[in-house]
C-alpha cells in the first residue's frame, strides 16, 4: 500500500484566475509561467510546469501538496468540484509556486532529493463559492482549496 512521504500546506495568491507549480530550476524550461497559459482548462501542462485555473479572479487559495511513494489514493469525488491528472518532470526535485500577478512565491515544494518523472492528481473545492465572492470587494482567503498529489511515475 502506498505511503504518504510528505505533506505541505501553502497559501497561494491567485491573480487573474491562475497559478502554477513549476520546476524550481527554471533554466531547464522552454516556457515560464504564464506563457501559453490555457484559461479554459482546470489543469494544463507544459514541460516542467502545471498550470491551474481558479474560479476566482484575485484571492488567496489554500493548497495542500502530498508526495506519495506510489499511486496516491483517489479522493471522494463528491468532496471536490474539479479533478484532473497529468505527468510532470522535475529536474531538481523542487517545485516553485507561481502567481499570475506576483510571479514566483517564496514557497518551495520538495518532491525528492533529485529530479524524476511524476504522476500528478489535482483536486479543487470551493470554486462556486469563490466565484460568487469574487464579485464583492472583500478580501477572500481560504475559500478555494486545492489538493495536489505527486507520486513517482511508473509505480
Amino acid at each position: 500500500m502506498p505511503q504518504l512521504v510528505r505533506e505541505q500546506h501553502v497559501e497561494v495568491f491567485v491573480g487573474y484566475h491562475a497559478f502554477a507549480l513549476q520546476e524550481s530550476d527554471d533554466a531547464f524550461l522552454d516556457l515560464e509561467f504564464p506563457d501559453e497559459f490555457d484559461f479554459g482548462t482546470f489543469l494544463s501542462t507544459h514541460p516542467g510546469r502545471l498550470d491551474i485555473t481558479s474560479a476566482g479572479h484575485t484571492h488567496t487559495a489554500s493548497l495542500t501538496v502530498e508526495v506519495w511513494d506510489g499511486p496516491a489514493p483517489v479522493q471522494d469525488a463528491v468532496a471536490w468540484e474539479e479533478q484532473a491528472e497529468a505527468d510532470f518532470e522535475s529536474v531538481s526535485g523542487q517545485v516553485a509556486v507561481w502567481s499570475m500577478s506576483l510571479g514566483r512565491l517564496d514557497d518551495l515544494i520538495g518532491l525528492a532529493h533529485s529530479g524524476g518523472l511524476w504522476r500528478v492528481r489535482a483536486y479543487s473545492a470551493g470554486r462556486a463559492e469563490v466565484k460568487a465572492l469574487a464579485e464583492s470587494e472583500e478580501s477572500i482567503a481560504g475559500v478555494e482549496r486545492y489538493l495536489v498529489q505527486f507520486w513517482p511515475a511508473g509505480s
